[in-house]
C-alpha cells in the first residue's frame, strides 16, 4: 500500500510501471543469443581424432587398407600413403605454403583405385618452438582435404600418422 508523502492523509498512490521498453530490451537479447548460436553452429568444422599413438600396435582391421597421410612441417608438406610407403614432397613457396600443389596432390590421390570411395584423412603439423607451424595452415590443409573430398578430416599428432616420412 502507497502512501502520498507530505500530505498527512493516507491516499494510495497509484503508480503504474511503462514495461514496453523493458519487453523491447528483452526480446532483442533473446534474438541476438538465438542468432549467435546459429553463426556458432554453422562455423563449426568437424574434426575428429585420427592416428594411433606412437608405439601402439595395428589392431584387428586397422590396418589392412591404405590411409592418407598429410604432414605440414615447417618447410614442406608431406602427403604419404600408408602399407605402400609412398611419399610426396611438396615445397614451401617464397610466399608460403603451396596450397594448389597439396590440392593437385589430394586429387591425384583421390582418383587413385585406393582412395577413390574414401573419405579419410589424417592431417598433422610438425610444430616446434624453433619451427612453429600456424594454426591457420592447418585449418588451411583441412580446407583442401575437404575441398578435394576426404570429409572425414581426423587430426592426429605427427607420430601417430598411419603414413609418416622418414618411418
Amino acid at each position: 500500500m502507497g502512501q502520498a508523502l507530505g500530505t498527512g492523509d493516507k491516499k494510495s498512490v497509484n503508480v503504474e510501471l511503462n514495461v514496453g521498453p523493458f519487453i523491447d530490451l528483452l526480446s532483442c537479447i533473446t534474438v541476438f543469443l538465438m542468432l549467435s548460436v546459429i553463426w556458432i553452429s554453422i562455423a563449426r568444422l568437424d574434426v575428429k581424432p585420427a592416428g594411433r599413438a606412437a608405439g601402439e600396435p595395428c589392431t584387428v582391421g586397422t590396418c589392412d587398407k591404405p590411409r592418407l597421410s598429410v604432414l605440414i612441417d615447417a618447410d614442406e608438406i608431406w602427403v604419404g600413403v600408408s602399407r605402400v610407403n609412398d611419399f610426396q614432397k611438396i615445397a614451401s613457396t617464397p610466399a608460403g605454403y603451396d596450397w594448389a600443389a597439396l590440392e593437385s596432390a589430394l586429387k591425384l590421390q583421390k582418383a587413385s583405385a585406393y582412395f577413390e570411395s574414401e573419405t579419410e584423412i589424417e592431417i598433422a603439423a610438425e610444430s616446434t618452438p624453433g619451427r612453429p607451424i600456424t594454426y591457420q595452415a592447418l585449418i588451411a590443409a583441412m580446407d583442401v582435404a575437404v575441398k578435394v573430398g576426404f570429409v572425414d578430416v581426423g587430426v592426429t599428432e605427427p607420430h601417430g600418422l598411419s603414413a609418416r616420412p622418414g618411418t
